[in-house]
């Protein structure tokens, strides 16, 4: 049995310098919910195979190796005392896509992702260890943040929507699960019909699972995707070690030159801006659950989290470089985490046990046979529904915390340049704006009355 919280306490743990060491059945319960979910949505985390079979020309077994050493590497959050689940650097992939394709296919190309991933990981470094991430996101004015999050809303969307996107491809089965998705997730008369019905709450306590199972039965029927195949003849894919290290790691195929290293650098910087994105939406998703959650004391640090993506992203070049790199946040699932945490301690004991047993169980689900082989027809159509969650969230969020005419302004043009422009673009746009209309880049307090007359 997991270890007693004292109402409005800490969830129990193990002090380790910056980081909370929290162990699964000692330090938090398993919960039955979360690993459940897991079960389907490890499809969207094997949604990475394709791209790294585009990108770094490995085969499917080499990827679906790949998928499972990068699963273990989540745990790390949970771990070490981060509340949130973390996920890929979602709105990075086409830009990282774009760079990568300048190089040729083979070693020059994997040794440009490894010379990235590792700038990305040594700037998370750098801004964990300074204190410099809780520092900016204190004192970035709401309007910035507010800017970030929804360009990245508006990116995640666009690039399902887009000319050839999987919005394009797979029509019925993306439009079907995403409407099913936003029912369960966001609609009032959902919440209205849980509190009156327990079948209705059970559902709506599986998160996004609904919504994929939703998808694997959509996509046969519409003749979009293939049917599952389910297979059962191993039980646990052991990865290829041997092979990802003779033809990924730097150690075997030689390590990047300074000049690609410097070359790397400006699109390195440009991740981080949107990597940072998440740094916010951590924090006001933890916000919002602990405003309804008293009876636990939810310690959210921005430098605990920069230090622990570069863990993953300083580690994972030197051994399996991942082009979707690895972020801070999964957003659409930390989102479903704490919608569920909100129902209560009986509900979901801590957020750590929601967060943890979700991670945990991916991992293990990633490498599963049977798992792996039957929602492999589904992968698509899982990252997309996955990427319209996430826009609907980083909207949410970002429009919350604006409150009057300017900001607003401000915020949506900021995000619509972030989205078509990129990352830099946008960030510089917002800043410029800011200065000319406040005439200072620093917070301002909104007075009660324009609260009271602009929030309408």
């Amino acid at each position: 049995m997991a270890l007693h919280r004292e109402n409005g306490k800490e969830q129990p743990f193990i002090p380790a310098g910056p980081f909370k060491i929290r162990i699964p059945f000692i330090h938090y319960r398993w919960e039955i919910s979360e690993c459940l979910q897991a079960i389907l949505m490890c499809a969207t985390c094997l949604g990475a195979i394709p791209v790294l079979q585009e990108l770094l020309g490995v085969p499917y077994e080499v990827a679906w190796s790949m998928v499972i050493i990068n699963g273990f590497f989540y745990n790390l959050h949970s771990l070490l005392g981060d509340p949130v689940v973390p996920g890929w650097i979602t709105p990075a992939i086409p830009l990282v896509t774009a760079f990568l394709t300048l190089t040729e296919q083979g070693p020059e190309r994997v040794q440009t992702m490894i010379a990235l991933q590792l700038v990305v990981g040594l700037i998370f470094l750098f801004m964990g260890i300074t204190g410099l991430a809780s520092r900016i996101i204190g004192a970035i004015p709401n309007a910035i943040k507010s800017g970030i999050l929804l360009g990245a809303g508006f990116s995640a969307i666009m690039g399902e929507f887009k000319a050839g996107g999987r919005a394009g491809l797979y029509p019925v089965t993306v439009l079907v699960g995403s409407i099913f998705a936003y029912f369960l997730l966001f609609s009032l008369l959902f919440k209205k019909m849980k509190a009156k019905n327990k079948l209705w709450y059970m559902v709506g306590n599986f998160g996004m699972l609904p919504a994929v199972i939703v998808a694997v039965i959509v996509g046969p029927l519409s003749g979009e995707l293939p049917a599952p195949n389910l297979v059962l003849g191993s039980i646990i894919k052991i990865p290829d070690f041997a092979i990802i290290w003779n033809t990924l790691s730097p150690f075997a195929i030689g390590f990047p030159s300074i000049g690609k290293i410097i070359s790397v650098i400006p699109t390195a910087i440009a991740v981080y801006i949107i990597a940072f994105g998440d740094f916010v939406s951590s924090e006001q998703l933890i916000r919002s659950a602990e405003e309804v959650r008293t009876d636990e004391h939810i310690d959210f640090n921005a430098n605990r989290s920069n230090i622990i993506s570069a863990i993953r992203n300083i580690i994972q070049a030197f051994i399996c470089p991942y082009p979707s790199l690895c972020g801070p946040l999964w957003a659409a699932v930390t989102a479903a985490v704490s919608e569920r945490y909100k129902d209560g301690r009986k509900a979901m004991d801590s957020i750590f046990s929601g967060v943890g047993t979700f991670r945990w169980s991916t991992f293990i689900c990633v490498a599963l046979v049977p798992v792996a082989s039957f929602v492999q027809p589904i992968l698509p159509a899982a990252l997309s529904l996955t990427l319209i969650v996430q826009g609907f969230v980083c909207c949410q969020i970002g429009l919350s915390m604006i409150h009057t005419d300017s900001e607003r302004g401000l915020a949506g043009v900021m995000a619509a340049v972030l989205a078509i422009k990129g990352a830099s673009w946008g960030l510089a746009v917002g800043v410029i704006l800011y200065v000319l209309i406040y005439g200072h880049f620093k917070s301002v307090e909104v007075p009660e009355k324009a609260l009271n007359t602009q929030t309408e």
